[in-house]
């Protein structure tokens, strides 16, 4: 049986740990963002990842904010229905991160790297914000000819998760994918994944985002775009960045979640803001990951012909149970989702 929801992003083995804001300091790191390094270019913050694997309290998760969502929206469709692509090392890490899928009953459709190490993710916590430092490793060398060889795949899917980190490894990856669904009218679902994507990698996210029939991001991710892209009004108005990148496109729908704020969907026709799902502060574990559950809850909900205001109630639904889990994860037990 073929997946009906395939996810395409960067896997990554997360090493988590609760830390310090003089931690932070040290490497010029700030407190709620996500940055690149590379060991070629032997920066200094790559002393981070041995540094947090020896701390006693570090904790390993299977990541990648796009495989999170595949991991999520499985939680809900159950077994082989969500498919995952990306790039690991022939490594330990790999193996784990396979693993993990299989556990939660995601198809991994890896690309493996014989000479490159899995991807890894130091996520550094303070608090309830989350500090991300990524070396892509393997992560970095996906091709859009890996989707050729299981395009079998491709073809079955209903529908499509781009994780925006890819923006930094395959652009054409994520063109083949989005012209594939733009032919055969699939939801093709982008999520912009952190400020320095359209700050960054501007153009190509300008190359891919026209195939996008759903964009998801949250408020900063919003405002580095209002920034970036020169809109014209205030980067802290949810509502008008919205209906700017939506334009005249009745196809597109924009979905901006901000933390404990409403949720804001905006189409052609209009905005409406959805109330988060409440929960007592006493039960939120870790906040880091709740957008990947969200993307995955919410995808979820759309593999099943969901209306766009259950899809977005399932996606608050899945991150009020993940922030009660350590790191992007979900409960053991499994939870049946109804609607407020």
């Amino acid at each position: 049986m073929s997946p009906t929801l395939i996810c395409l992003g960067n896997p990554l083995l997360d090493l988590q740990v609760d830390t310090t804001p003089e931690y932070l300091a040290k490497y010029s790191l700030k407190s709620n963002d996500a940055i690149l390094v590379e060991a070629a270019t032997n920066d200094p913050k790559m002393a981070i990842f041995n540094e947090v694997a020896n701390m006693p309290e570090v904790k390993f998760v299977a990541g990648g904010a796009a495989q999170n969502s595949a991991r999520g929206a499985a939680y809900i469709l159950g077994a082989n229905e969500v498919g995952y692509f990306g790039s690991v090392g022939n490594d330990q890490f790999s193996a784990k991160l396979a693993e993990e899928n299989a556990a939660a009953g995601v198809v991994s459709l890896y690309q493996v790297q014989q000479d490159i190490g899995t991807g890894k993710c130091a996520a550094l916590i303070t608090g309830h914000d989350r500090s991300l430092v990524t070396d892509l490793g393997a992560a970095n060398h996906f091709t859009p000819e890996h989707l050729e060889k299981h395009w079998d795949q491709v073809e079955a899917a209903k529908l499509f998760y781009i994780g925006g980190f890819h923006l930094t490894v395959s652009p054409a990856a994520i063109v083949k994918l989005g012209k594939h669904a733009k032919e055969t009218g699939k939801p093709f679902v982008m999520n912009l994944s952190a400020p320095f994507i359209p700050q960054f990698f501007k153009d190509a996210l300008k190359e891919c985002l026209p195939y996008a029939t759903i964009v998801i991001a949250n408020e900063s991710e919003a405002a580095a775009y209002a920034e970036s892209f020169g809109l014209t009004c205030e980067t802290t108005d949810l509502e008008s960045i919205a209906k700017q990148i939506v334009g005249d496109d009745a196809n597109k729908t924009v979905i901006f979640t901000h933390g404990l704020e409403p949720t804001v969907v905006t189409t052609a026709t209009g905005s409406t803001s959805y109330e988060v799902h409440p929960l007592e502060k006493s039960k939120i574990v870790d906040t880091n990951g709740a957008g990947d559950a969200f993307a995955g809850g919410f995808m979820a909900g759309l593999a099943q012909g969901k209306a766009l205001e259950t899809c977005v109630d399932m996606g608050q639904w899945l991150a009020s149970l993940s922030i009660q889990e350590v790191g992007a994860s979900y409960p053991k037990e499994k939870f049946t989702y109804t609607k407020a």
